[in-house]
């Protein structure tokens, strides 16, 4: 339970597109159990803060989603916005 409180208040930091801070944007992707190579949105970081805040923010969920039991799946954060 602890686990999805930090969660979410980590995704509710943000300030959303449009607000200058494009730059200093993390997302959190993953791949698919069936497709290794599959880039799945999981999450954007983009508080009004500076780039490391936002990265850290990504590198914490990464890690945290990617030690729940049973995670067949990769998490990675990736610098920007969604891209496919």
């Amino acid at each position: 339970m602890r686990t999805l409180s930090l969660l979410a208040i980590l995704f509710m930091s943000g300030c959303g597109p449009g607000s200058g801070f494009e730059d200093r944007t993390f997302t959190l992707y993953r791949n698919s159990v069936t497709d290794p190579n599959m880039r799945l949105h999981v999450a954007t970081f983009d508080a009004n803060e500076k780039d490391e805040y936002n990265r850290e923010n990504c590198d914490v969920a990464q890690k945290l989603f990617g030690a729940q039991p049973g995670v067949k799946t990769k998490f990675w954060c990736e610098k920007g916005r969604f891209k496919k």
